[in-house]
């Protein structure tokens, strides 16, 4: 009877892809949170069940936020599971399966197609299992890659395998755009090498832009390579990735000159500002304390966190090319242009109409559980006792949301029940605002057309 209770489950389970994706992702959440709550994970220190589920949902969502000192209070166990979760996280846990699930039968069904298709792809792919094999493969080569300069780097600093381990850690973390770091101060101590700062940018944008990007450079590398040759998708990628990260830079470098970076030198500032711009989208890291920021770069920082990285990629928010549809659409609009166009190609109605369902889901949700959070967190007080507060508050939902895990600070502070709505809110981040959606109802809606008639706007 039991069996078949679970049966009964995995089928309804399995049959809907988006929900197959969601449940393994919450169930990868809960193993990594039982495993962390065991002693053998805590470095000699107690840790509460809801610690445990809070770092295991942060590091399988690849955010980063913490309740506790990652290198402090968990031990070497303890650190090799939350690391193990951030690369299971970061790769998807649908491609690993979907992967294993290819060696064994050698071949993919039409639902384990479906469901990789909405894991690291939105359009067709003749092989996956070969894509799958080179997602795999350069992924492990980037993290190999920086795993062995950052170590070379460590080694001025601290013992042999102290900078081994040390080094790895940073590099899975900053490929997945976890932003976990076994160092409490994250990478301030490092702001002004530049040899560490643009080995974890390179990391965190590679790991950002997506895998179906990475997957048409390295086919193109033994070619001449011409920009044009690229898929929509990719020039849409790399394009406003490229954009996102210099408008971020000048503005931050412009808006705290003179307030957090006043005692750096003008080549710290630089670097400084685009390392925050490069890990604002999704990776979590910093080289300055976000509590000596200015308003306005605030507001810089948490635009940049929405939007996040890629599709297909380890990063999250409503993603690169969503806005670029977005904002395509209302170009044609106060163009009065009937399509929308961009670089050259037109633009189906079902791709314009998903872009603007995820981005108002995602205003929506972060609008949402900052009201939630605040009920929680302020409801008593004024506006002038807590006004500060509602910003950190707000900050920290755009945060979880977009998958980054930059805070100021007020993670290890908040109540039991946000923490809860943070996890959940990762999760959503994590799996995507649009899957979230489509999960929840299983059958398609019928189609009914009536009568136009038209009203006033504006």
């Amino acid at each position: 009877m039991i069996l078949k209770l679970f049966k009964l489950i995995f089928n309804k389970i399995t049959n809907q892809p988006y929900r197959l994706v969601l449940s393994s992702f919450a169930a990868v959440i809960i193993i990594g949170s039982i495993l962390l709550y065991l002693p053998v994970s805590a470095a000699g220190k107690n840790i509460s069940y809801m610690d445990a589920l809070f770092t295991s949902a942060s590091a399988v969502c690849v955010t980063g936020l913490v309740v506790v000192d990652t290198g402090s209070f968990f031990s070497m166990g303890g650190q090799i599971i939350i690391l193990l979760l951030i690369q299971i996280g970061g790769l998807g846990v649908m491609t690993l399966s979907t992967l294993f699930l290819f060696y064994l039968k050698g071949k993919f069904g039409i639902g384990s197609r479906e469901v990789i298709q909405e894991t690291i792809s939105s359009f067709d792919i003749v092989d996956i299992g070969l894509l799958l094999k080179s997602v795999l493969i350069f992924t492990f080569t980037c993290e190999a890659a920086g795993a062995v300069l950052l170590t070379i780097r460590f080694l001025f600093d601290m013992p042999f395998s102290a900078a081994i381990y040390n080094a790895v850690f940073h590099s899975i973390s900053a490929f997945c755009n976890a932003g976990f770091s076994t160092f409490s101060d994250s990478l301030v101590a490092y702001r002004s090498d530049i040899f560490v700062n643009v080995i974890i940018i390179f990391l965190i944008i590679i790991g950002g832009i997506g895998f179906i990007v990475n997957y048409e450079l390295v086919k193109n590398w033994n070619k001449k390579f011409s920009f044009r040759a690229l898929s929509l998708h990719s020039k849409i990628v790399i394009s406003v990735s490229g954009a996102l990260i210099a408008v971020g830079t000048v503005l931050i470098l412009f808006f705290e000159y003179s307030v957090s970076m006043k005692e750096f030198d003008f080549s710290t500032k630089i670097l400084a500002a685009f390392f925050q711009s490069v890990t604002s989208r999704t990776a979590g890291f910093n080289t300055i304390d976000l509590y000596s920021f200015s308003i306005p770069s605030i507001f810089v920082i948490v635009g940049l966190m929405f939007i996040g990285a890629s599709p297909s990629s380890c990063g999250g928010g409503i993603k690169t090319s969503t806005i670029a549809v977005v904002l395509a659409f209302i170009r044609s609009r106060i163009n009065g242009q009937k399509n929308i166009n961009l670089f050259h190609n037109t633009l189906p109605f079902n791709v314009i109409s998903k872009a603007i369902v995820i981005v108002v889901f995602g205003i929506s949700t972060v609008v949402f559980f900052s009201f939630l959070i605040s009920i929680f967190e302020i409801s008593n007080t004024s506006f002038s006792d807590n006004g500060t507060r509602f910003i950190q508050i707000f900050f920290e939902v755009v945060s979880a949301f977009g998958t980054v895990g930059l805070s100021t600070g007020i993670t290890p502070e908040l109540s039991f029940v946000s923490r809860v709505l943070l996890v959940i809110l990762m999760l959503m981040g994590r799996v995507g605002p649009l899957t979230i959606a489509l999960s929840i109802g299983s059958k398609e809606a019928v189609d009914i057309r009536y009568v136009e008639d038209t009203i006033i706007i504006g």
